[in-house]
C-alpha cells in the first residue's frame, strides 16, 4: 500500500531501503505481526536491482536459475504484499531521535517517523555513478549518456560505446550483442576485471566482430547536439585521439557511495557500512538492526541471499527486544500461512 505524504506516520518497525533486503525484511516482520513502514531515498521500489540491472540477469538466488534484477523485486513486493506495508519513496531519512519504543525520524520533506524499531537496509547508503570527467557530460545524461540499463529493447539498432573494465561493463556488452547494431568496449588498460568465463565469451566476440575494443584507452571528449551524441573521442596513453560514431555511451565506472546522515547517528562503522552483530543483526544502538550489503561483519559475504538472512535474524531479534517477556514459539510459514490477498 503506497502511502499518501502526510506530515507525521507511525509503524511498529521502520524499514530504510526498499531493494531486496528490505523488501523481505518487511515479509518477515509481517511475519511476526509487525506493521511495517519502508522509505527510501529513490522513487521506485528495488534499489540497485531496479536502478542499474532489471534486466540483467542474477544467478545465485535460490530456486531461479535466472531471474532478472526488476523480475525478482516484482516478485518480492508482491511476496511482501500479503501484509500490506506503507511506503514513502522519493525520501530521504535525515535525522534520529528517541530510544527503543520510541524513535522519532524526519525526513528531507519534512515528514516525521514515529516507530518502535529500525532495520537499515540501505544497501550501498545512498549511491549515485562515478562520472567520467567530461566536459558537457551532464547535458548528455537520460539522453544519450546512461549509468545503467532499464531496457534493452531502448537500444536496438544504436551504435554504443561502452566504457569500464569490470563485469558490468563485459556483461553489457555481451548483452547487447544482436541489439546493437555496433558495440565498442573502452577500458584504459589491457586487462579487464571480469569473471573468467566472461572474458572467453568477450574474446570469441571481439575474433567474431560483433564487439569492437579499444585498450588501453580512456573517453577524452563527446560531440553532439541538443543532448544528442553523434561521437566519443577515445585517447591511447601517448596521447593519440580517434573520434567514434556513437548514439550512446555507456560509463561504467562504479558507484561513488557514502552513508548520508545516518553516519552521524552514533553506529559502530566500518568504511561505509555499519556494524552489526552477525547472529542477531543488532548495531550498538538498542532497536537499530541492519541487513544487506551495509550490514559489516567479519567474512560477510555481500550477496542478495546473505541479506535474505539478515532480514529473518533483525525481525526474530526486534521481537524478542521489544517484547523480552512474551514467549514467542517459532512457527515455519507452512504452518502459520500468510494472510489472504
Amino acid at each position: 500500500m503506497r502511502a499518501e505524504n502526510k506530515t507525521i506516520k507511525d509503524s511498529d518497525i521502520l524499514i530504510i531501503g526498499a531493494g531486496p533486503a528490505g523488501l523481505f525484511s518487511a515479509f518477515q516482520c509481517g511475519m511476526l505481526g509487525f506493521r511495517c513502514l519502508i522509505v527510501d531515498s529513490l522513487p521506485h521500489i528495488g534499489g540497485q536491482c531496479t536502478a542499474l540491472y532489471p534486466e540483467k540477469p542474477i544467478y545465485d538466488i535460490p530456486a531461479h536459475p535466472s531471474v532478472f534484477g526488476g523480475e525478482l523485486i516484482e516478485k518480492l513486493e508482491r511476496q511482501t504484499a500479503a501484509f500490506k506495508p506503507d511506503y514513502i519513496l522519493g525520501q530521504a531519512v535525515t535525522s534520529l531521535s528517541g530510544e527503543m519504543g520510541n524513535f522519532s525520524l524526519t525526513t528531507d520533506k519534512h515528514m516525521t517517523i514515529q516507530t518502535k524499531a529500525i532495520i537499515i537496509a540501505g544497501g550501498a547508503g545512498c549511491f549515485g555513478p562515478n562520472r567520467p570527467p567530461l566536459d558537457d557530460i551532464l547535458s548528455y545524461e537520460d539522453k544519450s549518456v546512461f549509468y545503467s540499463v532499464r531496457h534493452k529493447e531502448s537500444l536496438r539498432g544504436k551504435k554504443i560505446m561502452i566504457a569500464g573494465g569490470g563485469d558490468s561493463a563485459v556483461d553489457w556488452a555481451l548483452a547487447l550483442i544482436g541489439i546493437a547494431d555496433e558495440i565498442h568496449l573502452v577500458h584504459r588498460r589491457d586487462k579487464f576485471r571480469a569473471a573468467p568465463a566472461s572474458l572467453d565469451c568477450l574474446n570469441a566476440a571481439r575474433a567474431a566482430g560483433k564487439i569492437f575494443i579499444h585498450t588501453p584507452h580512456q573517453l577524452k571528449s563527446l560531440t553532439g547536439s541538443d543532448s544528442i551524441l553523434s561521437s566519443v573521442e577515445i585517447e591511447d596513453m601517448d596521447g593519440k585521439t580517434t573520434h567514434i560514431k556513437c548514439d550512446v555511451l555507456l560509463p561504467f565506472f562504479g558507484l561513488s557511495t557514502h552513508l548520508g546522515p545516518m553516519a552521524e547517528w552514533g553506529l559502530n562503522l566500518h568504511k561505509q557500512t555499519i556494524e552489526i552483530d552477525p547472529k542477531t543483526a543488532a548495531t550498538n544502538i538498542k532497536g537499530i538492526y541492519a541487513v544487506g550489503d551495509i550490514a559489516h561483519y567479519e567474512h560477510k559475504l555481500k550477496l542478495i541471499l546473505t541479506g535474505f538472512a539478515e532480514a529473518a535474524a533483525a525481525a526474530h531479534s526486534a521481537r524478542r527486544d521489544l517484547y523480552p517477556d512474551e514467549v514467542h514459539h517459532f512457527e515455519y510459514s507452512t504452518t502459520k500461512g500468510v494472510p489472504a490477498s
